[in-house]
């Protein structure tokens, strides 16, 4: 499995090793022992899977707050999206600055994104599936996000005619200015 640190410190683009012969193609999507043996030790608790019909669909930016703050492994394994992680770290020198990055299934990457990250995809064709993995369970009172189009963040997201597609929830989140973020920056990263 090949990894590379993107431009914000802690989020991680990852290549698994892909198998391939006339059949297709065989991946360890995860291996705990792989990336132990990297120094990393993240521990995932529970899977989430979700289907977006239309291309431009928009989910996010979402995040869980502490107690059940989340680390996310997250990968496409239909279709294609921009997956999108933004600091939302206070006293970060990188707050609400984005790193994006493309999954498909296509090309297998995943993408990690530590805790005091928000986090969104936009797909980029229908019927999408995407799958991640996180280190809390769901916790109701820590569902915490930001709209998806804040002005402060100014992701230029492209989006096809009739997009964005978002669910109700998503278009009554706060600006990152109308809220105060649970995470504060510290310069170690602990994994």
């Amino acid at each position: 499995m090949q990894m590379r640190e993107l431009e914000i410190a802690g989020v991680y683009l990852l290549t698994p090793k892909r198998f391939s012969d006339d059949r297709g193609w065989f991946t360890e999507s995860y291996n705990q022992r792989t990336l132990a043996n990297a120094q990393i030790d993240w521990r995932f608790v529970q899977d989430n899977h979700s289907y977006s019909k239309y291309a431009g669909t928009i989910r996010g930016f979402h995040f869980q707050t502490p107690p059940h703050a989340q680390e996310k492994l997250v990968r496409c394994v239909r279709g294609s999206i921009l997956d999108i992680a933004v600091d939302v770290r206070a006293g970060s020198p990188t707050f609400a600055k984005w790193v994006a990055a493309e999954l498909s299934a296509n090309n297998g990457d995943q993408l990690f994104i530590p805790v005091g990250f928000a986090h969104a995809f936009v797909t980029l064709e229908p019927d999408t599936e995407v799958i991640y993995k996180v280190t809390d369970f769901y916790a109701p009172e820590c569902d915490g996000g930001i709209r998806w189009d804040d002005p402060t963040i100014a992701f230029p997201w492209s989006l096809p005619p009739g997009a964005p597609h978002l669910s109700v929830k998503d278009t009554k989140l706060p600006f990152l200015n109308d809220m105060q973020t649970a995470f504060q920056f510290s310069a170690a990263i602990d994994f």
